[in-house]
C-alpha cells in the first residue's frame, strides 16, 4: 500500500518537536504540504519547514490566546490556498499539586484546558466550516493520550481531563458531521519519549514510565507518525470517529 498525501495542504500545531515533528516529517515524506505550527521554538520549526522541502512553512501562534487560533488558521490558507487536513497536536502538561494555592490551581487548569482543549475545538470548528464552504469534505485528527482513558497522577488530573474532552470533542464532530465527508480521528500515544515527558522520567525515573508496558521500551515520536499519515490519507475513513492507541501495549500487559 503506497500512502499518498502529495494533494493535501495539511496543518500540524505543535510540530516544532516531539510527536508533531515527527507528524510533519512523515506527512511530507508522503508528499504533503505541511504547515508547521510554533509557538516559541521558531528556529526548530523553521529546521522542520526546511526538512519538510518546497512549500512547506513554519507558522507561529500562541495557542492559550483565543484571538491566536482564528488568526493561525486564517495564515494557512493564505498561504496554501486551503487546509485539506487539520492535526491538533500541540498540548501542554502543566502539574497542579493538590496543596498548590487555589489561584495557581486555577492558572494551571485554565492554561492547559484553553492550550489542549478550547484551541483544538475552535481550530476544529475553522476547519468543519472551511471544509463545507469548499463542499469537499477533510479529515481532522486530534491528539489526545492514554490518560484520556486511563487518568493520570493525581498532579496532572487537568491533562487528563482535557484529553477526555477531546476524545468527546472528536466522537462529536465524527457523528455529525459525516454527511458532509468530514472525518475525525483520534491518536491516543501512550507515555511517549519527548520533552514533555522528561519532566515526569526526571521525577520517577524511566523505569517507572516502562512498568506497565507490553514491549520493553518506551513510545517514540516516530511510532506515532505513520498512523496519522495513513489516516491522512483517506485510506481510514470509514474509521472515522476511532480512537487509535499506540501506547506500547499497555492496556493488554
Amino acid at each position: 500500500m503506497h500512502l499518498d498525501c502529495s494533494d493535501q495542504a495539511i496543518l500540524v500545531t505543535g510540530a516544532s518537536r516531539g510527536i508533531g515533528r515527527a507528524i510533519a516529517l512523515a506527512l511530507a515524506d508522503a508528499g504533503a504540504t505541511v504547515a508547521v505550527h510554533y509557538n516559541r521554538s521558531r528556529e526548530a520549526a523553521e529546521e522542520v519547514a526546511e526538512n519538510c522541502g518546497e512549500g512547506a512553512e513554519a507558522i507561529q501562534a500562541d495557542l492559550s490566546e483565543l484571538s491566536a487560533c482564528e488568526q493561525l488558521f486564517d495564515a494557512v490558507v493564505d498561504r496554501f490556498g486551503r487546509i485539506d487536513t487539520l492535526v491538533n497536536n500541540a498540548g501542554v502538561a502543566r502539574a497542579a499539586p493538590l496543596d498548590a494555592s487555589t489561584e495557581d490551581w486555577h492558572d494551571a487548569w485554565a492554561q492547559t484546558l484553553h492550550v489542549n482543549l478550547r484551541a483544538p475545538e475552535l481550530l476544529c470548528r475553522l476547519a468543519i466550516r472551511h471544509f463545507q464552504e469548499r463542499d469537499d469534505g477533510g479529515r481532522i485528527i486530534n491528539v489526545a493520550s492514554r490518560a484520556a482513558f486511563r487518568g493520570d497522577t493525581p498532579e496532572y488530573m487537568t491533562y487528563a481531563a482535557s484529553k477526555a474532552a477531546l476524545v468527546a470533542l472528536t466522537r462529536s464532530i465524527a457523528r455529525g458531521l459525516g454527511e458532509d465527508n468530514i472525518c475525525a480521528f483520534t491518536v491516543a500515544p501512550g507515555f511517549t519519549r519527548t520533552d514533555m515527558a522528561q519532566d515526569f522520567i526526571d521525577r520517577y525515573g524511566e523505569g517507572h514510565a516502562r512498568k506497565d508496558l507490553a514491549l520493553n521500551e518506551l513510545t517514540t515520536p516516530e511510532d506515532v507518525a505513520p498512523t496519522v499519515v495513513f489516516l491522512a490519507s483517506g485510506h481510514a475513513d470509514h474509521a472515522t470517529g476511532a480512537t487509535i492507541d499506540i501506547n506500547a501495549g499497555s492496556y493488554v500487559h
